[in-house]
C-alpha cells in the first residue's frame, strides 16, 4: 500500500492547506493586496535574462500584525530545503527575522514575491550586551546564484553596525554554502580595514585585527581569524618560497590545535566523545598520520579560500 502523503504533511504543515488545484487559483488574487512585513531596510536590483528585477529586504518580528501567520506557512519550506531543520520557538521574542521579497508589476498594480529569509536570535552577552546569532538562512531555488544571500547578510551586517548593544555576531551550525558566503562579505569589508592591510597580514594574525573586526564590522574572533586566512593568502606572493611557507606554517600550526591535549578544542572533544571514541580520533594518530591529515586539510582550506578570492577579483 502507498503511503498516505497527505497525512505525513499534514503533521507538520499549519492547517488550512489546500488539496484542490482550483481551490488554490481562486485564491492567487489576494496576492494583489499583499504588503510585506516591518520595515524596509534596503532594495537593491538584479540582471536577470537582460531586465532588471527590484528585491527589497524586511525586518520584523513575530508581532506584527499578521505575520505569525505568514511565517507559519514560510517556515515550511526550512523542513524541504535545509538538511535537519526544525522549527524555531516564536514566542521567544529575542527572535527577529529579515526577508527578501522580489517586487514586481501586474496591471499597474505593485505585487511581492517572498525570495528568502533569515531568522537571528538575540542572545545575551556579559554584561550589558546582546550577541546577535544567525540560525536559518534559505534563498528559495528560483533565486540562487544570484547574490541575494550576500545582499540579505550585508543588510543585516549594517542593521547590527547601528546598534551599540551588539558585541559581535555569530553563525549557528553553517553549512558550507552559508559559510562561502560569509566568508566573500566579511573578507570584503575587512579588505578595507587598517590592520588587514597586506603588510600588516604578512606579519601574522593580531590582536589589532581581532579588535578592529570586532569594533566596526561586529565579526567575532573565529571568524576574524579565518578572514585574515583568506586575506593572507590574497596578500601573499606566491613566486617567493619564503612567504608561501610562512603562510603554510602560519595555517598548519591552526589545524594542529585541536590534537593539541591542551588545547580548548580538545577539551570540547571530551565533552561530545566518549572515551574511546576521543582515543581513536586522536590518541592513536601516529606523527605521520597526522602530518599527512594536516596536509590534507591545509590543500582542502586553500582551494575554499581562492574560491572566494576569485569571487572577491570578480565583485
Amino acid at each position: 500500500m502507498a503511503d498516505d502523503i497527505r497525512k505525513a504533511i499534514a503533521e507538520k504543515i499549519p492547517p488550512g492547506f489546500m488539496t484542490s488545484l482550483d481551490d488554490f487559483i481562486a485564491t492567487l488574487a489576494k496576492d494583489a493586496t499583499f504588503k510585506p512585513f516591518g520595515e524596509m531596510l534596503h532594495s537593491y536590483k538584479v540582471e536577470r535574462d537582460g531586465k532588471d528585477r527590484q528585491f527589497e529586504i524586511y525586518k520584523t518580528n513575530i508581532d506584527e500584525p499578521g505575520f505569525r501567520e505568514y511565517h507559519e506557512r514560510l517556515q515550511t519550506f526550512v523542513l524541504w530545503y535545509i538538511d535537519a531543520a526544525s522549527y524555531i520557538d516564536v514566542d521567544d521574542d529575542k527572535w527577529q527575522f529579515y526577508l527578501i521579497f522580489e517586487k514586481y508589476v501586474t496591471n499597474g498594480d505593485p505585487m511581492y514575491a517572498i525570495a528568502g529569509y533569515m531568522t537571528m536570535y538575540n542572545y545575551y552577552a556579559y554584561p550589558d550586551q546582546i550577541r546577535p546569532r544567525i540560525s536559518q538562512v534559505l534563498i528559495l531555488p528560483p533565486f540562487q546564484k544570484q547574490g541575494h544571500c550576500a545582499q540579505l547578510l550585508e543588510t543585516f551586517y549594517k542593521d547590527c553596525y547601528r546598534r551599540p548593544e551588539v558585541l559581535d555576531i555569530t553563525a549557528e551550525d553553517p553549512s558550507e554554502n552559508f559559510q562561502r558566503v560569509r566568508d566573500f562579505v566579511d573578507a570584503k569589508n575587512c579588505f578595507l580595514l587598517p590592520s588587514f592591510k597586506p603588510e600588516a597580514l604578512l606579519r601574522g594574525f593580531s590582536q589589532q585585527m581581532i579588535y578592529e573586526a570586532q569594533q566596526k564590522l561586529k565579526i567575532n574572533k573565529r571568524q576574524a581569524r579565518r578572514v585574515y586566512e583568506i586575506l593572507r593568502l590574497y596578500a601573499t606572493d606566491e613566486s617567493k618560497p619564503e612567504e608561501v611557507r610562512s603562510y603554510r606554517l602560519d595555517l598548519k600550526k591552526r589545524l594542529n590545535q585541536p590534537f593539541q591535549k591542551n588545547s580548548r578544542d580538545y577539551q570540547k572533544l571530551q565533552h561530545v566523545l566518549a572515551p574511546d571514541e576521543l582515543s581513536a580520533t586522536l590518541s592513536n594518530i601516529t606523527g605521520e598520520e597526522r602530518m599527512k591529515l594536516l596536509d590534507q586539510m591545509y590543500e582542502e582550506l586553500v582551494e575554499q579560500y581562492r574560491r572566494i578570492l576569485e569571487r572577491l577579483a570578480a565583485s
